[in-house]
C-alpha cells in the first residue's frame, strides 16, 4: 500500500518537479556553463575559461560603475525605506476613525506596476512642468533637474523608491499588532515614557519583522532595473547604471551572453554572501519570543 501511494504521489508531483528541473535548475546550470564561454548569440559559444571574470574585474570600468551605483542605491534606499515604512506602520497602528481608508491609501501605490509608476514619475521629475519643481517654485526654492542631471539622478530614484513601501509597511503593521499589550502596561506601571516603550518593547519585539523586511528589501534593491530602463537608460553619464540594467544591456543589446552570464553569477554570489552575513549578525540583534 505504501509503494502504491508513493507511486501516485510521484505521479501527481511529476509536473511540478519536471517544471522545476527544466525551467529553473536547468537554466541556472546552463548559465553557469555559459559564464565560461564567449557566446555572441549569432554563432556557437567558445570556451574561454575564466576570461569573462578576469575581464570584468580588470578591464571593464562600467562593471565597477554599475556595482558602485547599485551599492549606493541599496545602502541608501533600503534603510530609508525601512525607517519610513516602520514610521507609517506605527501611525497606522493607532485606534482612529477611518483608519482602514488611510491603510488602503498608503498600500495602494505598492501594487501599481513599476513601469506605470516610472512613467508617472517622469512627469513628476520633469524640470520644466513637473509637479515637484512646481512645488519648489511655489515655496520660492530653486528647481532641480532631478533624473536629467548626473548629480541628482540617483538621489531622485532613491526618493522614488519610497513610493512602493506599502508592502513593507503592511508587514510591519502586522508585527506591531502582535506585540503583547501587557508589555506596554508594564512600562506605564514603571513610570516609563513613550520613548521607553519604543526602545524597550516595540523595536525588540518586531526585530524578526525587521530582519525579514531587510533581507527582502536588500535583494530587491540589488536587482533594481525597471526605473533605469524606463526613465534614464542608465544615464545621464552612467549615473543610474544599475547592475541588472548593465547585465541586460550586455546580453540583449550587445549580444554578449557569456559575459552577461558571468555578471549574473557574480550578482548571485554577492546576494548570497550579503544575506548570509545579515542572518549571521541577526543572532546579536533579533529577539524571538520564547528564547532566553
Amino acid at each position: 500500500m505504501r509503494r502504491y501511494e508513493a507511486a501516485w504521489a510521484w505521479f501527481f508531483a511529476a509536473p511540478a518537479v519536471l517544471g522545476f528541473v527544466l525551467f529553473a535548475i536547468g537554466p541556472i546550470a546552463a548559465s553557469l556553463v555559459l559564464s565560461f564561454t564567449d557566446w555572441p548569440i549569432i554563432s556557437a559559444p567558445s570556451w574561454v575559461g575564466a576570461g569573462n571574470y578576469i575581464r570584468l574585474f580588470t578591464r571593464d570600468p562600467l562593471f565597477w560603475q554599475s556595482l558602485k551605483v547599485t551599492a549606493i542605491y541599496a545602502a541608501t534606499s533600503v534603510p530609508l525605506g525601512l525607517a519610513v515604512a516602520f514610521g507609517f506602520a506605527v501611525l497606522l497602528n493607532q485606534h482612529l476613525r477611518g483608519l482602514g481608508v488611510f491603510r488602503t491609501a498608503f498600500y495602494l501605490p505598492s501594487i501599481f506596476p513599476v513601469v506605470a509608476s516610472s512613467v508617472v514619475f517622469l512627469w513628476f521629475f520633469n524640470p520644466e512642468f513637473g509637479l515637484l519643481n512646481a512645488g519648489l517654485r511655489a515655496a520660492h526654492l530653486p528647481p532641480s533637474q532631478w533624473v536629467y542631471s548626473s548629480a541628482t539622478a540617483l538621489p531622485s530614484l532613491i526618493l522614488m523608491s519610497l513610493w512602493s513601501i506599502g508592502g513593507t509597511m503592511v508587514i510591519f503593521l502586522a508585527g506591531l499588532q502582535d506585540v503583547p499589550p501587557h508589555l506596554y502596561e508594564a512600562v506605564d506601571i514603571d513610570g516609563g515614557a513613550t520613548r521607553h516603550k519604543a526602545l524597550h518593547v516595540t523595536i525588540p519585539m518586531v526585530t524578526p519583522i525587521i530582519l525579514f523586511n531587510l533581507v527582502l528589501s536588500l535583494i530587491h534593491a540589488l536587482q533594481a532595473f525597471t526605473q533605469a530602463y524606463v526613465m534614464t537608460q542608465g544615464g545621464p553619464n552612467n549615473a543610474t547604471l544599475f547592475y541588472v540594467f548593465y547585465l541586460y544591456r550586455t546580453a540583449f543589446a550587445d549580444g554578449q551572453m557569456g559575459y552577461a552570464a558571468a555578471m549574473a553569477w557574480i550578482l548571485f554570489v554577492l546576494i548570497v554572501a550579503l544575506t548570509a552575513l545579515i542572518f549571521r549578525s541577526s543572532r546579536r540583534w533579533v529577539y524571538y519570543e520564547g528564547e532566553r
